[in-house]
């Protein structure tokens, strides 16, 4: 979740264009209700929903916290059960390719 609309999109903009997420989709805007600091808070935010590759999500989560305004913004993994093959092509087509340590030697 971003604070306002323009943020989202200046964290979606960065993740395509360094390669680190194929689509962002901005939501909102969404009211959460959540606690912080042992206040309960009431704000709107606005969701982004990262499509990317399961081997980024470090890259994408520590890139987040670089750009977002948040102490502790929301970045949770949610696992693909299924997605068409083209689907799966494009998304892997637009972002980086990471190498694992043992496929290196």
């Amino acid at each position: 979740m971003a604070g306002n609309e323009d943020e989202a999109a200046r964290i979606g903009h960065a993740l395509v264009e360094e390669r680190l997420a194929a689509c962002v989709n901005i939501l909102g805007p969404a009211r959460s209700i959540y606690r912080w600091r042992d206040k309960i808070e009431d704000e709107r935010e606005y969701l982004l929903v990262i499509k990317t590759r399961a081997g980024l999500y470090s890259k994408v989560e520590r890139r987040v916290h670089e750009l977002h305004s948040y102490e502790v913004p929301e970045v949770v993994a949610l696992p693909m059960a299924t997605a068409s093959t083209p689907y799966l092509k494009w998304l892997l087509d637009s972002t980086v390719h990471v190498r694992r340590a043992s496929a290196i030697r």
